[in-house]
């Protein structure tokens, strides 16, 4: 009985200690998006808004790090002006400062981004601008963290100093530049 449980624990352990080989094609690597990285697209003259840092291949999609900055926004009296991204998804944490996010609601004013823009290009997909109100209205501030569908409304309300953040934007149709790094870190 003895013998049978050692060979039983040996033939488990060798299969714990089994590492498959990749498949093809399967990503073997890790991508870094350091601080100085982000902070660099983030302090860089040139770009707007938001600025993608990194667009990531991670298999059977792709992920995209960007980092967004607002300056102060006066209260807009319960209506946002903001954008839709259709298939890409966003994930906020907020970096500092903060204010108020309003998502989903009922939409109006549609304006639908140039399908050649760096925002559907490069950023987030297809895309449109759209005036919104009635959504969720949060307050968001440095530590925080916001998940925004693809598809869902998303804009600020009021911002009163500044609000910073990154945005991780898992990619599912691989809409996104996979490979593409921000020429001011390349």
């Amino acid at each position: 009985m003895t013998k049978v449980l050692l060979g039983c624990a040996v033939g488990f352990a060798a299969a714990l200690l089994t590492v498959p080989a990749p498949a093809a094609g399967q990503i073997t690597t890790a991508t870094d998006v350091t601080a100085e990285e982000y902070m660099a697209v983030r302090n860089a003259p040139e770009g707007g808004v938001d600025r993608q840092v990194k667009v990531v291949d991670i298999g059977r999609s792709n992920v995209a790090v960007g980092i967004l900055h607002r300056d102060a926004l006066e209260p807009t009296g319960g209506t946002a002006r903001g954008i839709v991204h259709t298939l890409v998804t966003e994930v906020y944490y907020v970096v500092s400062g903060g204010g108020t996010l309003m998502t989903g609601g009922t939409i109006s004013e549609r304006r639908d981004i140039p399908a050649d823009s760096d925002i559907v290009t490069v950023l987030v997909g297809e895309s449109y601008r759209a005036s919104a109100e009635g959504g969720q209205v949060r307050e968001v501030s440095a530590g925080d963290i916001v998940v925004i569908p693809g598809g869902v409304f998303h804009g600020w309300t009021a911002i009163p100093d500044h609000v910073t953040y990154l945005s991780i934007r898992p990619d599912p149709d691989k809409v996104l530049p996979a490979g593409w790094v921000n020429p001011v870190i390349r």
